[in-house]
This record gives C-alpha cells, structure tokens and sequence, in this order.
C-alpha cells in the first residue's frame, strides 16, 4: 500500500525522493510495502554494489539486510526526518509513518540510522543544518 498522493521526484543534490501533492498529519502510515530478505552472504556480496545505497538491516540482530520495494528505498535521509520507518520481521515488510504534518510538495525523509534520534555518521558526507547540530549538543 502506497498513499495515492506520494510521488517521486528529483531532489536537489540528492538523485531522486519521495514528495506528497497533499497535506499529511502526523501519525499517518503512508506506506506499507514487502521487503526481500537477503541472507548474510547475500548482503556481503550486494554490500559491493550499487545496491548498498538501497538495502536496509534486518532482523533482531541485524545480520540479514533486505532490499525494500515500493519507494521505501528511494526517501531520503535526514537527522531530523519527517517520517520513520518500522520493520515487521514475521510479515517481511516496512512501513513508513509520519512524524508531524506534511505540508503539500514537501519531501519526506527518513533516518537511514534506524532510530529517528540517532545522530551517527552515516556512509555518505551528509551536511547538517543548524537545527541537527543543535539537536546533537
């Protein structure tokens, strides 16, 4: 399930990302989509390629990884996210929930971290902006 008013879109500097034609309000699951499984040998091997931009850690151990359909894979990260994202390991799917009100053409974004209020370096240079300093002081 993808809500009908999200689109993908190019995002200044950051290839492509997931954007609403409508207003949002907080707490709105706007996106349920199946997950394939990769086992640990498979996320070494994908590690080495493009995909690894893609893939998300899976599992309780995270020792598996998965690559989402739908547009999960395509939302852009951010220290201050909009949205976030919650697994379900027994019906291998991902979901992506609003955080506060999205305004009409505002781009969503997600923690690429996992937890919307861990501030770790991810595997790409990643500019803060003031409010994400801020927030890690």
């Amino acid at each position: 399930m993808i809500k009908p008013y999200l689109y993908v879109d190019k995002s200044k500097g950051k290839g492509r990302g997931v954007y609403t034609k409508e207003r949002i309000p907080a707490g709105t699951r706007i996106e349920t989509s199946p997950v394939l499984v990769l086992s640990y040998d498979d996320t070494e091997i994908v590690d080495k390629t493009k995909l690894h931009n893609y893939i998300f850690l899976w599992g309780v151990r995270e020792t598996r990884s998965c690559i989402a359909l739908g547009f999960c894979s395509i939302y852009n990260h951010d220290y201050n996210p909009n949205c976030e994202y919650e697994m379900d390991f027994d019906a291998e799917t991902m979901s992506i929930i609003t955080r506060r009100d999205i305004k009409r053409g505002e781009e969503l974004f997600i923690n690429y971290n996992g937890d919307v209020t861990d501030d770790s370096p991810v595997w790409f240079d990643m500019k803060r902006t003031k409010e994400n300093q801020e927030k890690s002081k």
